[in-house]
């Protein structure tokens, strides 16, 4: 009975946060008419729609609005309830995955030190990296996520912030490019050339252009792509530049400088350093398993840092 209402509710969690049988499905492993079953059976035991039809797309009930966050958190404590008191964890035999949320550039850079890292240490552990196309705290607040890396925003104030490393913003241009033929890199010669900008939402216009207005100068954005691996592509094979975090840059190895496809500089005028950072749920705090995954993607970019990567 315990499993059968434990399904029951991670289904009924799923439709109240997705609003969707199909994606609710989806999200469970199970086919869209098992959902729809379910979802029948809900409505049984609950005497409430739950989810009703409007227009072409299904919205919550006033009373399934007002269930939503005492589902997520009664699931979540009754998975917690149902684990293993684990008091000495063995690494070494732990079968688990782990759900990370990162951008691409973090995925890239980071992502085969750190599944490196893992294998050695858990080679039952699995790494899961899920795009972060926008920030929000939801994901780590019902538990879609077991981690999120990044630039802290407005989470929350019940999320857990560990910062990992400071960060800075640098010009990219490809090698050989005209702008490298003068002795330093100017803020006018800087907005001589087309650039080419880096933004999941699509926006030419960020804190580099405020700094270029306070010293009377404009930018050409010829390009905007929604990741820095795209930026730099697009870099590499035109005369655009690119404004790159240098964490994403890989350092070339001694004596290889020359052989690089491109040349990073220091920008020309005064702009913020960024701090990057893991976040996490607090009901996770004292999970041994994620206490060590944690520590882990610390280490790994404290590695990184030594090593003067940036």
């Amino acid at each position: 009975m315990m499993g059968s209402d434990l399904n029951l509710l991670a289904a009924l969690d799923a439709l109240l946060a997705e609003s969707s049988v199909t994606a609710a499905a989806r999200r469970c492993g199970l086919s869209t008419s098992a959902m729809s079953r379910t979802l029948a059976r809900l409505r049984r035991i609950t005497g409430d729609p739950l989810l009703v039809r409007a227009g072409r797309r299904m919205v919550p009930t006033l009373h399934a609005r007002d269930i939503q966050e005492r589902v997520r958190n009664t699931l979540l404590e009754a998975r917690a309830l149902l684990q293993p008191d684990i008091q000495e964890l063995d690494i070494s035999s732990l079968t688990r995955s782990f759900s990370i949320r990162a951008n691409e550039g973090f995925i890239e850079v980071f992502g085969p030190r750190l599944i490196s890292a893992a294998e050695q240490q858990a080679p039952g552990v699995c790494l899961l990296f899920t795009p972060k196309a926008e920030k929000d705290s939801r994901y780590l607040r019902e538990g879609i996520v077991d981690l999120e890396i990044g630039v802290v925003s407005n989470m929350g104030p019940e999320i857990r912030i560990q910062a990992l490393f400071r960060d800075h913003f640098v010009g990219v241009v490809r090698a050989g490019h005209p702008l490298l033929a003068q002795p330093t890199v100017t803020a006018s010669a800087y907005v001589e050339y087309g650039h080419v900008a880096a933004s999941r939402r699509g926006l030419a216009h960020g804190p580099v252009d405020d700094a270029l207005t306070g010293m009377g100068l404009t930018r050409r954005v010829v390009s905007v792509v929604p990741g820095f691996p795209a930026a730099l592509a697009v870099a590499v094979a035109s005369d655009l530049i690119a404004l790159l975090p240098a964490s994403y840059l890989p350092a070339p190895p001694p004596g290889e400088a020359q052989r690089s496809p491109f040349h990073a500089f220091e920008l020309p005028f005064p702009t913020q350093t960024i701090t990057v950072s893991q976040m996490w749920h607090p009901r996770l705090a004292r999970d041994p398993a994620h206490q060590w995954l944690r520590q882990l993607v610390r280490q790994t970019c404290l590695e990184r840092t030594r090593n003067g990567c940036f």
